[in-house]
């Protein structure tokens, strides 16, 4: 999410896919030139317990109560083929590819619909499961969002809660991307200018190795996500 933001540092428009719990609206309220957050999240009691508990209110910073956002309860993959705006910046914060009814948020066919939806210069971050555990699943994320058009930059960080996450950031056309392109927020506990530009760096046992590409009719992501993260009991 920083990096993407830190790159871009005049982004305006996002639009975050998931993320019902207000955390990363939370993180992306930090930059001030931000204008209009849309969030989508399938489940209306999700977004709704976040905007109604005060202990989780405290969590999010009240975040999902921001005049700068908009909330639809719709689901995704169907949402994103009605929608006609453009975006600078989108966030896309699934849970992992458990099953068929997932993994089709991370196919080819749901990847090219959203790259129609970014502006020019416009970003794409995916949360893709850990290179670590299901080394496999996260490139297989990695070379769908490739075969649908996009020019990636996979990288991964040490989350306590989870360990070692993986991350896709993706645009529609090459370019660059700068860990020193604009200023980080105030009063980040971990991430520093230091810390991102070693985030591209992938240690061999999480290298890229060769995968099929996810397509609706393979389905082959959520084949490697059962059999890498099967014996971990997910």
């Amino acid at each position: 999410m920083h990096p993407a933001l830190q790159d871009r540092p005049r982004a305006r428009r996002i639009l975050v896919l998931g993320g019902g719990d207000g955390l990363a609206v939370r993180e992306i309220l930090k930059y001030p030139q931000v204008q209009h957050i849309r969030l989508i999240d399938l489940d209306p009691a999700m977004t709704r317990l976040f905007r109604s508990n005060q202990l989780l209110r405290e969590l999010n910073h009240n975040s999902l109560h921001s005049p700068k956002l908009e909330i639809h309860n719709a689901d995704a993959y169907a949402w994103l083929r009605q929608d006609t705006a453009r975006y600078d910046v989108v966030f896309v914060d699934f849970p992992d590819p458990g099953n068929y009814s997932i993994g089709k948020l991370y196919t080819t066919a749901f990847y090219q619909t959203l790259r129609q939806r970014l502006r020019p210069g416009g970003l794409v971050v995916v949360q893709a499961t850990s290179p670590y555990v299901a080394r496999r699943a996260y490139w297989c994320v990695v070379h769908t969002l490739v075969a649908s058009g996009f020019a990636t930059v996979p990288y991964h960080a040490y989350v306590p809660s989870f360990g070692e996450w993986g991350y896709v950031l993706a645009q529609a056309s090459p370019g660059t991307w700068r860990p020193d392109g604009g200023a980080l927020p105030a009063g980040l506990r971990y991430l520093t200018p230091a810390v991102i530009s070693q985030l591209r760096s992938f240690p061999p046992d999480m290298a890229e190795v060769p995968t099929e590409v996810n397509q609706l009719n393979n389905q082959a992501l959520v084949r490697y996500f059962e059999e890498e993260w099967g014996p971990y009991g997910q």
